[in-house]
């Protein structure tokens, strides 16, 4: 489990770093006022980069099971873990009606 949980955490690192040079590139590429051979190197860098930094790569895990089959987008826990917590009163505010 450790080892999934720190290759998750590499691959997000990655991304973060990969992002803004995306962004930088992308723009410098679509800006009229460079030259040609400079809106030229930007979209050949473009095209080098590597599937490694995309978004798709990363995947949602729960932060205490590492579960990514169950997980809830808003509160970063997979469904079992967060029942538990709403039960044992940790997260305040929820209840369930059919209780």
């Amino acid at each position: 489990m450790k080892k999934l949980f720190t290759k998750d955490k590499e691959n997000r690192k990655t991304v973060k770093q990969l992002e803004l040079q995306h962004f930088i590139l992308k723009q410098i590429s679509m800006n009229s006022n460079f030259l040609k051979t400079v809106r030229w190197n930007a979209i050949y860098k473009l095209s080098d980069f590597n599937k490694q930094g995309s978004k798709t790569v990363l995947s949602n895990r729960c932060v205490k099971t590492i579960n990514k089959k169950t997980f809830h987008k808003f509160t970063n826990f997979s469904r079992t873990v967060f029942l538990k917590l709403v039960k044992s009163g940790q997260i305040s505010g929820i209840r369930k009606s059919s209780w």
